[in-house]
């Protein structure tokens, strides 16, 4: 999934290339926001490459 958003993909087509629906795209985004202490998806990004995730 990061390396989706990472690629600048809509939600949308990230729920739709893991064959999940675009609810549960959005639920498992905020939790790797919560994860990472990370308040936008760009801080997200950056916090998930320093921790070597993506």
């Amino acid at each position: 999934m990061l390396r989706l958003l990472a690629q600048g993909l809509t939600d949308a087509t990230v729920a739709k290339r893991l064959n999940v629906s675009l609810r549960t795209e959005r639920r498992m985004v905020a939790d790797l926001m919560r994860r990472l202490g990370a308040s936008g998806r760009f801080e997200a990004g950056v916090k998930a490459a320093r921790r070597r995730w993506i």
